[in-house]
């Protein structure tokens, strides 16, 4: 880096997006997953707890008319969505939005992409893992066993330790140590497994069907659809994982795009029959869901339908499932994201260390299970779990931008996917993204100024300096293998 140029122009420096692709094909990850395992992967973020709790939450704002609610997140994930898949399809690397920043919108903008995506990746893992013992319980307790509350939550919430937390992320971390391969088959069989479990569901519900509920069908009027709406947004969030698997696919040129719009469709379609069958076997009415623990409104409904316990037992199951897929994706994307970042030289070089043998970024994986298990053992993360909002939606944006900024600048580079519409798309992307943002709690906008300020600190004091583009090194990157490990 030059000391004479401004600051400016170091901070808005853009990588070659050829040269991005050209790392992507000696960058050290194993090319091991075809379309199938992809859109797994973000089937699998996208289905976690939600769906198992969104539900006796959002139909007391909108009635019936949460149907709608539901397709209306759909179509402003859409935009983001579609998005997503022309950069996937264009620059298929590790990095996500990150990258996609880096080839588009300049450094530091990529690097507080990246920055935002750790608060949200780890935060996330975080959350979800302290529920992991409750449902583990609930399931646990049709056997007649259960966890000691002192072990099953954190302090503050009535425990020591959440030993059940710790697990999961730790049984992920030796899951991801194998290989990007053996992750994705895990993945595979219980995205198949909870999506199964939801199908049980709606079966069941269905024999108790009374079309009679869905009147009237807009008890709240409109804004009670705008109000579920926003709520039942964030139930949608984890469609781009399969971008984070750039270098690992096969052909993801092709792969990505179908995955990340692929997985938006089935869950979609999902998410439909499960409300319709919600609905019409236990009332749409706001006066419906009195009373009713949102967290069990599905293990509840399928108990009355059947008349016993094994029927909710099974839901919990599903979500025991869910939550343990959403832990393993969200940590591999986590990883391959700070892959990417220590490949640019924006974090240290130890994170792109990669086992020979196994060819997973080892030392980021324990770095990321250390800290994850920490969070989830010991800190009732509560409303600071609503950070991950905020994260999720400025990479959201990011990535609109940036299709708008590579068409302008490179408008020849070969897609495998164009967004359709286009400036139109992405630019309701934007807007959708500073709707949802404006209407986030103050709590949120406290935890990202104050983690964006430090990694604007990390960036200035150590970023700006060693980035390989700084340095003149954006050409001739090789991963350094970790030694061989003695089996």
């Amino acid at each position: 880096m030059s000391s004479s140029q401004p600051l400016v122009k170091q901070v808005m420096r853009v990588k070659n997006p050829d040269h991005i692709v050209e790392e992507a094909d000696h960058g050290g990850l194993k090319r091991s997953m075809g379309l199938f395992a992809l859109l797994m992967f973000s089937v699998g973020s996208i289905i976690g707890t939600g769906i198992f709790v969104i539900l006796g939450e959002a139909i007391p704002k909108a009635g019936p008319a949460v149907i709608l609610s539901f397709v209306l997140a759909a179509i402003v994930c859409a935009f983001s969505a579609l998005s997503y898949a022309e950069l996937a399809g264009t620059i298929p690397v590790s990095g996500s939005s990150y990258s996609y920043a880096y080839a588009t919108l300049g450094e530091i903008l990529a690097w507080v992409c990246g920055w935002c995506l750790m608060l949200e990746y780890g935060v996330a893992v975080s959350a979800v893992a302290v529920g992991w013992g409750q449902y583990l319980n609930e399931f646990l307790a049709a056997f007649g066993i259960a966890i000691p509350p002192e072990f099953a939550q954190p302090p503050g919430e009535g425990g020591v330790v959440n030993i059940p937390a710790v697990f999961v992320v730790v049984a992920c971390m030796f899951l991801l140590l194998r290989g990007a391969s053996e992750s994705a088959t895990m993945n595979n069989i219980m995205v198949i497994l909870k999506l199964g479990i939801l199908l049980f569901f709606c079966v069941v519900a269905f024999t108790a069907f009374d079309g009679g509920n869905f009147q009237p069908f807009l008890p709240l009027g409109v804004a009670g659809i705008g109000a579920a709406a926003g709520q039942v947004f964030f139930s949608y969030i984890g469609f781009d994982a399969a971008s984070t698997a750039g270098e690992e696919a096969k052909n993801p040129k092709r792969d990505l795009p179908i995955a990340i719009i692929g997985s938006l469709i089935i869950v979609t379609i999902m998410y439909l029959l499960v409300t319709v069958a919600v609905i019409g076997a236990n009332g749409g009415q706001p006066s419906d869901y009195e009373g009713q623990s949102g967290e069990a409104i599905l293990a509840t409904i399928a108990n009355n339908v059947t008349g016993s316990t094994w029927a909710g037992t099974l839901i919990a199951l599903g979500a025991v499932i869910s939550i343990f897929s959403v832990v393993l994706v969200t940590m591999y994307g986590q990883t391959r994201i700070l892959f990417a970042m220590g490949r640019d030289g924006l974090l240290p070089k130890t994170f792109t260390k990669v086992n020979p043998r196994t060819q997973t970024p080892v030392n980021n994986t324990i770095i990321v299970t250390v800290i994850i298990s920490i969070l989830a053992a010991f800190i009732p993360l509560g409303q600071l779990a609503e950070a991950t909002s905020i994260g999720t939606l400025f990479a959201f944006m990011i990535v609109n931008a940036g299709v708008i900024s590579l068409r302008r600048s490179r408008p020849n580079m070969p897609r495998s996917f164009k967004t359709p519409l286009y400036p139109i798309t992405p630019i309701l992307g934007v807007v959708g993204c500073l709707y949802l943002i404006a209407s986030l709690a103050w709590i949120t906008w406290v935890v990202f100024f104050a983690w964006l300020a430090l990694g604007m600190l990390i960036y200035f004091t150590y970023g700006i300096k060693r980035s390989r583009l700084a340095r003149g090194e954006a050409d001739d990157w090789t991963p350094d293998p970790e030694p061989p490990v003695v089996s």
